[in-house]
């Protein structure tokens, strides 16, 4: 969504790399790069307007003359102002204190509210609420069934007294619904209303009347994020007319400029309060403005990652997984399977890695990943039997023949993938045991972690001391070396002998408990 956007402002931080001092021409420069990229965005005009001045006012003031680094305080003033015009903080839902919690979607149609009312009403119930779906929207075809396909779907029931299809009244379905919400001991009610192409007097009627109706404790306005300047005048429509507490924006996955997402909040002054991001249900979060600004500068998502990371995996199941990585041998292939089903939970692998700082440079590659790849891996591993997935060891060519007919794949993917793993593996195992990275000796282990190998130094490599082949010559040099070693003075330790410190080590009378102190 905001690829473009994010791509121009990165080249224009480029620029100032290296400067240790910005001068007035390095910050018009600037600004007027910035300008541009949101423009380009699809922002509004007087968002644009105020936003650059904001970011110029900053950077002529002392937080950036007297920085270490004007570029970065650069960076961070263009984040706090992204931050600022994408609402500031998260705003949450308000709950009914006695009674459900009603929560009412407007919106055009073909912003996706049935679907969201879906999606919503899932987060809720992982959040430990009862919600209850209620169609009230009667004009769109089979809008009434696409509701309960979607309840069914995510596990909430559905309200629906009307068939729909241009029959009943949506706002007595709407007014019902509280009711049977209180006598089936629901906590949160979802209605879901009608909509239209465009802005009309029979819309905003509709919508005020069941807002009149069920006095709901939010109304959300539901807006798609692709459809750029359009929507800050709709939402403006809306607010003016029915009146709304936040704005949820869908499609945020598509490949629009995404203006609406940066102009909406600062236009209406209603935070964005949750975004729809892809077609799953689960696809669906609150809204984070200091996340999305981190985004747009690639500086990465990691609490979004990690807060779904921490959804999808099972934490006993990871313990055993990192238990097993302390031993050697011990994380087979089945392990490796199973870490990959869990990883494939969180979503596409090209939007997982897109949370990770900096990979805004490797756009290209992640919009070309293959999500089958994953497929083509699993196929493999599960055409293994049993004993070849706990010791990889035993594969061998005939085995790797049998794999890959099963799998339907080469021979040779079935070695790429085979090495790789036992790569990744090894590399997996020295860093669980605290060995530091394998090619990178100077990187110190972990204190604690294991055992760090021999502490018996290594002798450089080189040329040793040549022999003559003649056994009267080499019976004469060794002599030599012999009178020479007399002539040295005494070693302390009492002989004239290298120390052989293991074997010493070994004839000392000891406590038992001394000894993991010599490791």
């Amino acid at each position: 969504m905001f690829a473009t956007l994010s791509d121009r402002l990165a080249d224009t931080f480029k620029n100032l790399r290296g400067k240790g001092k910005l001068s007035e021409a390095d910050i018009d420069a600037t600004a007027r790069e910035i300008r541009i990229a949101l423009l380009e965005a699809d922002v509004a005009l007087p968002v644009v307007k105020e936003f650059v001045a904001a970011v110029k006012d900053r950077a002529r003031g002392e937080e950036v003359s007297g920085a270490l680094n004007p570029a970065q305080q650069v960076v961070k003033i263009v984040n706090d102002e992204l931050v600022a015009i994408l609402g500031g903080e998260t705003r949450r839902l308000r709950y009914a204190k006695t009674g459900p919690t009603v929560i009412m979607l407007a919106g055009l149609q073909g912003a996706g509210k049935t679907t969201l009312a879906a999606k919503l009403a899932l987060w809720l119930k992982e959040q430990g609420k009862t919600p209850m779906l209620v169609a009230a929207d009667l004009q769109r075809p089979n809008a009434v069934q696409q509701l309960q396909v979607n309840g069914e779907r995510v596990g909430v029931p559905v309200f629906a007294p009307e068939a729909g299809n241009g029959v009943g009244d949506p706002v007595a379905v709407a007014r019902a619904s509280v009711e049977e919400a209180k006598r089936k001991v629901h906590d949160v009610v979802i209605i879901d209303t009608a909509g239209r192409l465009g802005v009309d007097a029979e819309l905003m009627r509709q919508a005020a009347d069941i807002r009149d109706a069920v006095q709901p404790d939010e109304v959300l306005f539901v807006v798609d994020a692709m459809i750029g300047q359009d929507a800050v005048t709709t939402a403006q429509m809306f607010l003016d007319g029915v009146g709304y507490d936040g704005v949820v924006l869908t499609k945020l996955d598509g490949d629009a400029r995404g203006g609406a997402a940066l102009s909406i909040a600062s236009i209406t002054g209603k935070p964005v309060m949750f975004a729809s991001n892809g077609e799953k249900m689960t696809d669906f979060d609150l809204f984070h403005p200091d996340r999305m600004a981190s985004r747009i500068l690639d500086m990465g998502d990691m609490l979004t990652l990690i807060e779904q990371a921490e959804k999808a995996f099972d934490q006993e199941e990871a313990l055993k997984a990192a238990e097993k990585l302390g031993t050697k041998g011990g994380f087979t292939l089945e392990d490796f399977l199973q870490q990959m089903q869990q990883i494939r939970k969180l979503g596409s692998m090209s939007k997982i890695m897109g949370m990770l700082p900096g990979m805004g440079q490797f756009r290209d590659q992640l919009d070309n990943f293959d999500e089958r790849e994953i497929d083509r891996i699993q196929a493999i591993i599960q055409s293994m039997t049993p004993a070849e997935r706990d010791n990889p060891k035993i594969i061998d060519g005939s085995r790797r023949a049998r794999i890959a007919r099963g799998s339907g794949r080469q021979v040779s993917d079935v070695n790429q993938l085979v090495d790789r793993f036992f790569e990744a593996r090894k590399m997996m195992e020295q860093m669980a045991r605290g060995g530091g990275m394998p090619g990178m000796p100077g990187m110190p282990a972990m204190p604690g972690a294991g055992k760090r190998g021999k502490t018996k130094a290594q002798p450089k490599k080189g040329k040793g001391k040549r022999t003559s082949g003649n056994p009267a010559k080499a019976a004469q040099e060794a002599a030599a070396a012999k009178a020479a070693a007399a002539e040295r003075p005494a070693n302390p330790f009492g002989n004239n002998d290298e120390v052989d410190y293991e074997k010493a080590a070994a004839a000392l009378d000891l406590p038992k408990d001394f000894s993991k102190f010599l490791k």
